[in-house]
């Protein structure tokens, strides 16, 4: 039996410099699928300049961030003192844990000539219990990326985050989650199995696509039901379509969120401010 869709959004949208920032999740309608709070989604542009002083230094504590970039590349460096760089293609993830500060360049991939940029950040939950672990960093390339070719030359599968068929990621997990990258050729289509009570929501960059036979646009994000069953996806186009497909098992514990801290409890927040007011993150040097 085919799962369900609850709803589907196109989140909210705004322009930082040349970049066009689509916020995805937290949306009106959910705050969060499996352990996964936060969604922003970089659409493709061209990137002229190269940034060199960062993004804007901030912290995190409670969560981890996931940064996985299509097009382009992306330095990482933080407070802990972790540094890392990775091409078009590759990922990065960061556990803030009891709290770190973190910046980011994003530019065009030095080694290609394409200036296209186009990417993804993700907040993943942190159980209540790994909260307060220290940071941690893990840089992976595009080719570190586990990837399965699809039967039959229909495209293929990667996976960011979690586990598929014999494929297991290397970033870290603290519950069931997972997240995938589904790459299908023209007029080809995949399906997949989800279990019971799990949390599942599939995200369309820049073509429609067709989702247990509905159609959808592209930049529409799109949340199943919890019951067991399977998702179709259907690509009706004559070009290849992308698609993002992640969740996991609820995320039971409470949350609060506040600016860049994901606790469990409103006093926690406070205590991340405080921390964080009173250097405890330490400094980027």
């Amino acid at each position: 039996m085919k799962k369900k869709t609850s709803f589907s959004t196109k989140g909210s949208s705004a322009d930082l410099g040349p970049l066009s920032i689509s916020r995805m999740l937290p949306n009106r309608y959910a705050d969060k699928v499996g352990p996964f709070v936060f969604l922003d989604y970089v659409a493709p542009a061209i990137k002229e300049t190269i940034t060199k002083n960062g993004m804007g230094a901030h912290p995190h504590r409670g969560i981890s961030t996931l940064t996985y970039i299509l097009q382009g590349e992306v330095e990482h460096f933080d407070s802990a003192g972790n540094t890392g760089e990775i091409h078009s293609g590759g990922a990065q993830w960061m556990k803030a844990g009891n709290g770190i500060i973190h910046d980011e360049n994003f530019n065009y991939d030095s080694q290609t000539d394409s200036k296209y940029i186009q990417g993804f950040q993700f907040w993943i939950n942190l159980p209540a219990k790994n909260k307060a672990e220290k940071p941690a960093h893990i840089a992976i390339q595009a080719n570190e990326v586990p990837e399965k070719v699809l039967s039959n030359e229909d495209g293929w599968i990667k996976v960011i985050v979690g586990n598929y068929q014999g494929l297991s990621s290397i970033i870290p997990t603290y519950s069931e989650q997972f997240l995938y990258h589904i790459h299908l050729e023209a007029g080809k289509q995949f399906s997949l199995k989800m279990e019971d009570k799990i949390e599942v929501a599939a995200f369309l960059p820049t073509q429609n696509a067709v989702l247990n036979d509905t159609e959808f646009q592209k930049g529409e994000f799109v949340e199943f039901d919890r019951e067991a069953g399977e998702i179709e996806l259907k690509n009706t186009s004559d070009v290849a379509i992308d698609i993002l497909l992640f969740g996991g098992e609820e995320y039971t514990e409470p949350v609060v969120a506040e600016g860049p801290f994901v606790m469990n409890t409103q006093g926690e927040i406070a205590d991340a401010y405080r921390d964080f007011y009173a250097g405890k993150y330490g400094k980027i040097k």
